[in-house]
């Protein structure tokens, strides 16, 4: 009789296991520690599949193949899901065979276990839009087939570990909105696209070999970077995205970057000088240059930029008549040439600016022609003093 209540019982237990895939023991462990570890934010039920009752590999965010956990995806990645709270466990180092790991937007802290450094097969790390804190860990770089690293908007300091730069398959790197200090390491991955490192406090220069030529997004806005960029500018000629803003950049800016397949070239608020001469009509959308030490004429190249932004430089004489042209003509929506050193427009006063279009012309060396609203940081001064113009002709 005891053997046959045995002989049911495997029957039963071989009978579940044809029914559902077994969870290596290792996996099955490292998830519930990770879900101990963890809980849902008010309005977040993202964890109600979790039953470790059942079959793991049906859990939210929990992708199988065969007996091992290859991508793991933490909270609900609707829109508007409150996401998850709590510290992410060491033992997702545990899943051996992970390629993707990511944590939707919510109120996680602490810090990067380190334990990630040893999963060989990760391609795709994103835990961004938390609280995480502390720095990213050099082991990273142990990681060599990673591909995409997004740790933006969390609370990171530190600097970012030179072993970064070593991966040699990477092709997203996004680490902007964090505490980030120190120098920018050198990039050898070929792949590499996109590098987003903007608001951190960054500091250094950026050799002309820094970053690889197949780079089509760089935005390092609001640091605290310094020296020229015309020899790494003239690199990246796939760029289709640049903002350098809000550095301390100087030097000139080469006219090679006016010829980029780009929709939106964003340099304010830095300190490049000498006069900006593009090869042909510039096609980018957006160009920001204001706030800089930019001196000589207005090329009648920029003529066809939609928005185009050259105050606060150092510009001088006359504004060529092809703005006039689309200016008129509802061409260029915004151009704002105020605080500079330009001594005169060629525009009948009764002109009627399109009411799409926004034109700019105070704080220059000339009686603006017409009067047209400017931004409020432009000031109430119509014209520059007359001192200040005749040192500048000197």
């Amino acid at each position: 009789m005891v053997l046959l209540g045995l002989s049911k019982l495997l029957c039963i237990f071989q009978c579940i296991s044809l029914t559902f895939a077994i969870l290596d023991p290792i996996d099955f462990l490292a998830l519930q520690s990770i879900r101990k570890s963890l809980d849902d934010l008010p309005g977040s039920n993202y964890f109600s599949s979790w039953d470790f009752t059942s079959d793991p590999c049906n859990f939210g965010g929990v992708y199988c193949d065969g007996e091992k956990v290859i991508a793991l995806n933490l909270g609900d990645p609707r829109a508007g899901s409150p996401g998850l709270t709590g510290r992410l466990d060491p033992a997702i180092g545990k899943l051996s065979n992970l390629a993707e790991f990511t944590v939707v937007p919510g109120r996680i802290f602490g810090t990067i276990p380190q334990t990630i450094s040893q999963l060989n097969s990760l391609r795709f790390l994103a835990v961004s839009r938390n609280f995480i804190s502390g720095e990213i860990p050099a082991t990273l770089g142990q990681l060599k087939g990673l591909q995409t690293l997004d740790l933006s908007f969390n609370q990171l300091s530190g600097s970012i570990p030179p072993s970064i730069g070593t991966l040699p398959a990477l092709s997203n790197v996004i680490l902007g909105r964090n505490h980030l200090a120190g120098s920018v390491p050198q990039f050898v991955s070929q792949t590499l696209t996109r590098l987003d490192l903007k608001h951190n406090n960054l500091t250094g220069s950026l050799s002309p070999t820094s970053l690889p030529p197949s780079l089509q997004y760089l935005s390092l806005s609001w640091n605290r970077f310094e020296g020229p960029v015309d020899q790494l500018l003239t690199r990246l000629n796939r760029l289709n995205y640049l903002d350098l803003s809000l550095n301390q950049f100087t030097g000139v800016i080469p006219g090679s970057v006016f010829s980029f397949p780009i929709t939106n070239l964003q340099l304010q608020r830095n300190g490049f000088t000498g006069p900006i001469q593009p090869g042909d009509q510039v096609s980018i959308s957006t160009v920001d240059l204001s706030y800089n030490r930019l001196s000589g004429e207005i090329s009648p190249m920029f003529s066809t930029v939609e928005n185009l932004y050259l105050n606060n430089n150092r510009f001088t004489g006359q504004v060529p008549g092809s703005f006039v042209d689309r200016l008129l003509a509802a061409n260029i929506q915004t151009l704002y040439l105020q605080h500079n050193f330009l001594t005169g427009i060629e525009i009948n006063p009764t002109a009627e600016i399109p009411l799409s279009s926004s034109l700019c012309l105070q704080y220059n060396c000339m009686v603006p022609p017409v009067q047209t609203p400017c931004p409020l940081k432009a000031g109430m001064q119509k014209t520059r003093p007359t001192e200040q113009c005749a040192e500048w002709r000197g």
